[in-house]
């Protein structure tokens, strides 16, 4: 099941316990609660703490604006001109504007701290309850203390005459339970601004935590460490790579398979897919440019089967397994038909060949069959011959002429044209060869079926550069296939048992263009198609004189004198034989010792 097809995991049956909650979506409602609990209590206390110090300072503030009023040079003069009494104008001018103001009391005392005036007649002519040193000395005095008549917010300022000398002082009381009422009277519109917030909070708080509810499809916390656990282990257990991308193509997540196979790090996770892989088919495919399903490409050496699932959060996940094995098994069954299909030729040839030489020799024709023997024995010898004279390397030769007796069971002709050159200098020997082969094979299934089927294969050396062209007389490739057909999974021909086609013409431009090289094809001079395959550096440079002759592999002309079965073994078993002598079996007896 892919990816987005797979239903939400169900949370695990629990037992209704008490004490914490276990499901994310109950922690995480409790804790958003708190937090807007506590933040909203914090706040409401951070407004009351500054509005009381506020109420405080107006009050004193008011006190002291009171007791400047009050404090005129004409209660001076009374205070100077008359005694202290009950019905006094002093008192009389205290209570006049305490009830006025509104102020819990006015107290006029003289510079000896003896009350002049005062709420209770009683404590006239008795010393202030509190110490008027510092407003006798001439300054203003504001505090909250406690008097006679309680606490209160008060207001002290110095009681000067006309000429300006301190005679007494005047001091003025707010009650503080007045303030205090103030201060409660505002606190229920701010506690429903608080309870406002934190019902905003709570109902924000519930939104959120049903949608992580939805999200996490309500499992525990234990429950998601599980999951994830599980999952790791799962990706980075699995044989087969799986890279995730977002909906902005990056890379989200990729297991150990994907970044053995592709070449990368973990660091590939959160950059974008063609930043990582750069430009190419396997970017294609898993960025989804190009869709399918069992996609082939090429990474590197690799060759990937990839699928590509889209997922519901507009994301993809990809999944790639590796082919290399079995492609490479492919291929060597390949070849081994192909040595069997050369065999059988040979085999074919072989019978006719010795039926005729028998029936000459039944006819007492001695003589017609010494010339008959010499004739076949010299066909193979001028084939030889002429690959080698024109091909100095043993491996590539041992190729042209393996193919040549293929393309003449088939009913072609495969020749070397008369320009060609190739001296034994290759760097690589078994990549001319890779490139060659497919290039051949590719020539033959497309002039099979038709008649006068031919094919030229050119070689040419430019210094270091290797220049190769194989023509065939087919009916050519449509120009607007000429880049397809280099592409990875693409072909014309039927699927083989290994299920897979499509590999042979993109490995020859890969290998053309790892040495910065080119591969094309276009229309060849007499119909057809003409592929140009141009390698860079593919030969070394030349030793001018060689101290001892070096005991190397057989040359071309040994391989191809030991007969077509030799040669055709020898080139149909690939680079794979020559590299590996437990491949190459043991070597067939020389052609004129076998006769």
């Amino acid at each position: 099941m892919s990816p987005a097809q797979t239903s939400p995991p169900r949370p695990r049956a629990r037992r209704r316990r008490f004490g914490w909650p276990q499901r994310v979506f109950s922690q995480v409602l409790l804790m958003q609660l708190a937090i807007a609990t506590g933040v909203t209590v914090l706040a409401t206390g951070l407004f009351l703490a500054p509005l009381s110090a506020q109420l405080d300072d107006q009050a004193m503030r008011r006190a002291l604006a009171i007791a400047g009023t009050t404090a005129s040079p004409r209660l001076a003069a009374d205070l100077t001109g008359t005694q202290p009494s009950a019905r006094g104008p002093v008192q009389t001018e205290a209570e006049r504007i305490r009830t006025s103001t509104g102020a819990e009391y006015v107290v006029v005392m003289d510079t000896r701290g003896v009350r002049w005036s005062h709420t209770d007649p009683a404590a006239i002519g008795r010393r202030v309850s509190t110490d008027p040193t510092d407003v006798l000395a001439g300054r203003k005095v504001m505090e909250i203390d406690s008097g006679t008549l309680g606490r209160s917010a008060r207001g002290k300022t110095p009681l000067r005459d006309a000429d300006g000398r301190i005679v007494g002082a005047v001091s003025v009381g707010i009650e503080y339970d007045s303030v205090r009422d103030r201060l409660l009277a505002a606190i229920p519109g701010l506690l429903a601004y608080a309870g406002g917030a934190l019902a905003a909070g709570a109902l924000a708080a519930y939104l959120i935590s049903r949608r992580l509810q939805r999200q996490t499809h309500d499992l525990a916390f234990s429950d998601i460490s599980a999951l994830l656990a599980e999952r790791e282990a799962m990706l980075h257990g699995i044989r087969e790579g799986v890279v995730a991308l977002d909906r902005n193509g990056s890379v989200r997540l990729m297991n150990d398979e994907a970044q053995r196979l592709l070449g990368l790090g973990p660091e590939a996770a959160g950059r974008p897919l063609d930043e990582v892989l750069g430009r190419g088919r396997t970017a294609d495919v898993l960025a989804g440019r190009v869709t399918g399903e069992d996609l082939l490409t090429v990474r590197g050496h690799r060759v990937l089967i990839a699928n590509r699932m889209p997922t519901d959060d507009g994301g993809a996940v990809a999944t790639l397994r590796d082919r290399t094995e079995l492609e490479r098994l492919g291929r060597e069954l390949d070849s081994t038909r192909g040595l069997i299909d050369a065999l059988r030729a040979q085999d074919h040839e072989h019978a006719n060949r010795m039926h005729t030489l028998l029936g000459l020799l039944e006819l007492e024709m001695h003589e017609e069959a010494v010339e008959f023997v010499t004739e076949v024995v010299g066909v193979h010898r001028a084939t030889a011959e002429q690959v080698t004279e024109k091909v100095h390397d043993p491996l590539l030769a041992a190729l042209l002429v393996g193919k040549a007796t293929v393309s003449a069971e088939r009913g072609a002709s495969l020749r070397l044209t008369p320009d060609s050159l190739l001296p034994d200098l290759l760097v690589d020997p078994r990549e001319l060869v890779t490139v060659v082969g497919n290039l051949v094979d590719n020539a033959l299934d497309a002039v099979a079926g038709t008649p006068g089927a031919r094919i030229d294969v050119s070689f040419r050396a430019e210094g270091r550069t290797v220049v190769l062209r194989v023509a065939d007389s087919g009916p050519g490739v449509p120009e607007e296939r000429r880049e397809l057909i280099f592409t990875e999974g693409w072909s014309t021909k039927a699927l083989p048992s290994h299920g897979k086609r499509g590999l042979g013409l993109p490995l020859v431009r890969r290998l053309a263009e790892r040495r910065g090289g080119t591969a094309r094809v276009a229309d060849g001079l007499d119909g057809g198609a003409e592929f140009t395959v141009v390698l860079p550096d593919a030969l070394t440079e030349p030793d001018p004189v060689p101290d001892v002759p070096a005991a190397g592999p057989e040359s071309a002309a040994d391989t191809a004198a030991r007969g077509p079965e030799a040669a055709a073994e020898a080139a149909l078993r690939g680079p794979e034989a020559a590299a590996d002598p437990a491949l190459r079996g043991p070597d067939p007896e020389p052609v004129e010792e076998a006769r």
